[in-house]
């Protein structure tokens, strides 16, 4: 039996922000500690399954992967944002468009960047920062994850898709797919069979494969409220570009991540002396933690996407305003218990992924003063993935660049100079503290000047501009 669409995404406009905040960010909070942890039990099966050294290629995989998810957001965050505003105005047949045209356009990324990546992944990777004592692990791992993208495009694309288009539940499952099906092979690969670190890339494609199949089969059954149709337009320039306009955002952001980490690298190669390896894997260790925090809130902010974009759509902004409220708060109290975390037990934090004492040590330093400004990153999330779910990518953008660009690269020339190894975790201290009070002087600015105007096109509810 069909699901209404006034069951599936009506309640967007009508019920307590606080109930649909727990129904949308609740299912996408749970698949993103989920995602998060299968990061740091694989980093931990590496750690201790083939070694410290491996830590280090890990982590210099980490700007790669920066790029895998920039293409990949690029259409997974517009068309989530875009088929939210289309339910909200009622138009159910251009939702269905952007279904169709997300799956293509992954597919058609995946298949591009991939196969030019696995051509010059080892120059790709000696650029990012690997040594000859880490590039073995870094190309063991990264082939893998190539050989998989057109599998992780199209699941990322999609599940976002399905939690915007009103089946928040069914995208957590996925994602507990994944998991489950991973955690179960990596130790699987890596112990018993001797793989190595490519044996936990063989189990994160495994895994993704095993959730690629779930939310393919969801759009594809007719009981879905939105799913594929065949007579719908696959390829529409018209939606691909409002696709890349939206999705920009998080594209300019994993692309300046991925910058960011390259300096990061080269940073403490160059201050970390005879343990430069080994800093680099302390920063590994300390990425993975401040993601798994970073990934709950944009949790939040993924239950918070359909809810600001429906109520766009139709015309509520005193619903976006409260549903903001709300994100705000939820994103600083997370951030808060990661600082509380990092602050206090650096060690057993570190232990978890390692048995080396140097880089324990090491470890303890970069949290202490990483996770100085931690608090502030939540509420610096919630404000820049707000704009993009309102529709205003321009304001997104620039908190981005804001943050990685701006300030963080100027930072990470000249601290070290001054304070070595502490000068690198200081300058994203810095950074993440004066990136939240440029997102909140924006915010305010937007605010006082933001309108909604209400324009009957095709008898679409209204949009807002300034």
């Amino acid at each position: 039996m069909a699901v209404s669409a006034s069951s599936s995404t009506e309640d967007l406009g009508q019920k307590s922000i606080g109930r649909l905040l727990a129904q949308y960010s609740v299912p996408a909070i749970i698949a993103s500690v989920a995602t998060s942890l299968y990061n740091i039990v694989d980093s931990i099966f590496i750690g201790r399954g083939v070694g410290a050294m491996a830590i280090a290629g890990l982590a210099i995989t980490f700007p790669l992967m920066n790029l895998v998810a920039a293409f990949c957001m690029l259409i997974a965050a517009g068309g989530a944002t875009i088929s939210s505003i289309f339910l909200g105005q009622k138009n159910f047949s251009r939702a269905t468009d952007v279904v169709n045209n997300v799956f293509t356009l992954c597919i058609i990324h995946a298949v591009v960047f991939g196969g030019m990546a696995l051509i010059y992944l080892d120059p790709i990777l000696y650029f990012f920062g690997a040594t000859d004592g880490t590039i073995v692990y870094a190309r063991e791992f990264m082939e893998v994850i190539l050989w998989g993208t057109p599998i992780s495009f199209v699941l990322i694309g999609l599940n976002n898709l399905m939690r915007a288009t009103g089946y928040p539940k069914k995208a957590m499952m996925s994602a507990l797919l994944s998991v489950v099906v991973n955690v179960i092979l990596a130790p699987t690969f890596i112990f018993v069979f001797e793989w190595g670190i490519k044996g936990a890339a063989w189990a994160t494609v495994a895994g993704q494969t095993v959730a690629l199949v779930w939310v393919v089969a969801h759009f594809l059954s007719k009981s879905s409220s939105i799913h594929f149709k065949l007579g719908n337009k696959w390829l529409s320039g018209a939606i691909v570009k409002r696709i890349y306009a939206i999705g920009m955002s998080p594209f300019l952001m994993n692309v300046c991540a991925c910058v960011v980490v390259i300096f990061i690298n080269r940073a403490l190669l160059d201050v970390g002396g005879a343990d430069g390896n080994l800093c680099v894997g302390a920063y590994g260790i300390i990425n993975r933690t401040t993601m798994f925090f970073v990934m709950i809130v944009f949790g939040v902010t993924q239950g918070m996407q359909p809810i600001l974009g429906y109520n766009i759509g139709a015309g509520r902004f005193d619903r976006v305003k409260k549903t903001l409220g709300r994100g705000i708060w939820l994103g600083v109290a997370i951030t808060f218990v990661g600082w509380v975390v990092s602050e206090m037990f650096p060690d057993s934090v570190s232990r978890l992924f390692t048995t080396d004492e140097t880089l324990i040590e090491i470890s303890r330093d970069g949290f202490r003063i990483y996770f100085i400004a931690y608090p502030f990153v939540g509420c610096q999330i919630i404000i820049q993935n707000f704009f993009q779910s309102v529709g205003r990518p321009s304001l997104s953008i620039f908190l981005a660049l804001t943050r990685q660009l701006v300030l963080l690269i100027p930072f990470l020339i000249f601290f070290p100079r001054i304070w070595g190894i502490d000068g690198v975790w200081g300058s994203m201290a810095v950074a993440d503290f004066l990136s939240f009070v440029t997102a909140i002087t924006t915010l305010v600015w937007w605010m006082r000047h933001a309108k909604l105007k209400f324009e009957t096109r095709d008898g679409a509810a209204g949009t807002l501009s300034e």
